[in-house]
């Protein structure tokens, strides 16, 4: 809640709204909901328990109570999805307990490339994760042996090793939370870790042998180090790595409302993306959700995939590009057949004829404007067409 002016808020009781709670309503919301207050079509505005959904509360759903709630694993609670307002099949969502990891909203994924008498060789992508989706298909043409997964706040995760590596090789792999590499600050006491580089690092090795196997890395403020088995004892194995990595694409960004321009590498950058802000979206943060409105951006820009074929799009995409072509045809068929009809010198002679001829042509430029803008928009979120 924000209110900058004001220290204290009324929080209502069930039955009265306004500044002060003042004004008496009849509060429609089911018995064992909460009724915080009525909107502007005067409608009770109703939050529902976790088993009830819809704008009163009244439709219950069971799907978290078959099975005996067994289905999130670990201790997760089961949320059930409104299927009314959900475009997938998807009938409930799990919140998972701090054990487990829980994807954000986009994540760095470096790959390092070790060579021998010189500093490991990084490369970094940055993927962004639709709200429909908990895995990720990423394509790699350059040589690596590691790769890390860097989640929101500098959270890291050893995804894979590879000694040799392998080329023209599909590489399956489930993040699990033992893969989490933590900072040394989780591992060493606070006296420890603000000694100088040069003291501390020597005993790096004592965080592997201390924490057995369950330890494959940690990181500190300029390295990350591996946990392996040498010569029967487990040693720290570390190198140099950059995590505040500077995302300004060399002073040429094309991110739009203030958003951080991403390259994969510091020389010769072969890709860039951008990092938008909080209620901005787009391949450029160019649609923004921020005052939600009746706009196609705001609706659909989050349901369209990049890179991914219109087949394989929501089922959400596929209506509406079908109720497009239907307001299309009819709302073309409407002007048309208007124009034709009050194009006539009888009924222009008065000022209504006038006036509907004038709908009639402005109705079918609307129409076709609202296609093109459907078209450019799909396109663009597919990134089939570009502005270069």
């Amino acid at each position: 809640y924000n209110n900058p002016q004001n220290n204290t808020f009324c929080q209502c009781y069930p039955g009265w709204s306004g500044q002060y709670c003042a004004i008496p309503y009849t509060c429609t919301c089911s018995s064992d909901s909460i009724c915080i207050g009525v909107s502007a079509y005067s409608r009770s505005i109703c939050i529902c328990p976790i088993n009830k959904f819809g704008y009163q509360c009244l439709i219950a759903t069971t799907i978290c109570q078959m099975n005996n709630n067994l289905k999130c694993q670990h201790g997760g609670q089961c949320i059930p999805v409104d299927e009314y307002m959900s475009s997938s099949n998807k009938k409930f969502s799990c919140i998972c307990p701090k054990d487990d990891i829980v994807l954000s909203q986009s994540i760095f994924i470096h790959f390092i490339k070790v060579i021998d008498s010189i500093d490991p060789i990084r490369t970094t992508t940055l993927r962004t994760i639709p709200l429909t989706q908990n895995s990720l298909t990423i394509f790699w043409s350059q040589p690596f042996h590691l790769v890390f997964i860097e989640f929101y706040k500098k959270i890291y995760y050893l995804a894979i090793i590879q000694k040799i590596h392998q080329q023209s090789t599909t590489i399956v792999n489930k993040v699990k939370l033992s893969d989490r590499c933590p900072h040394i600050s989780e591992l060493f006491n606070e006296t420890f870790v603000q000694l100088n580089l040069i003291r501390r690092i020597k005993y790096y090795h004592l965080s592997c042998q201390q924490n057995s196997s369950k330890l494959l890395c940690f990181y500190d403020d300029t390295h990350i180090c591996l946990c392996y088995n040498h010569r029967k004892q487990r040693v720290a194995n570390c190198f140099k790595f950059n995590h505040n990595m500077k995302s300004d694409c060399l002073s040429q960004s094309v991110c739009e409302k203030d958003g951080q321009c991403f390259q994969d590498t510091e020389d010769c950058p072969a890709r860039s993306i951008c990092i938008c802000r909080p209620c901005f979206f787009g391949a450029r943060c160019q649609f923004s959700s921020n005052r939600f409105g009746l706009s196609l951006d705001a609706i659909l820009g989050y349901h369209i995939q990049s890179n991914i074929s219109f087949l394989n799009q929501l089922t959400i995409v596929k209506i509406s590009l079908v109720l497009t072509i239907i307001f299309l045809i009819a709302g073309f068929i409407n002007g048309v057949l208007s124009s034709i009809t009050f194009n006539n010198k009888k009924i222009c002679e008065v000022g209504c004829g006038l006036y509907l001829l004038d709908s009639s042509i402005t109705t079918l430029l609307t129409i076709i404007l609202f296609g093109l803008k459907f078209l450019i928009l799909l396109l663009a979120q597919m990134a089939i067409i570009t502005n270069r």
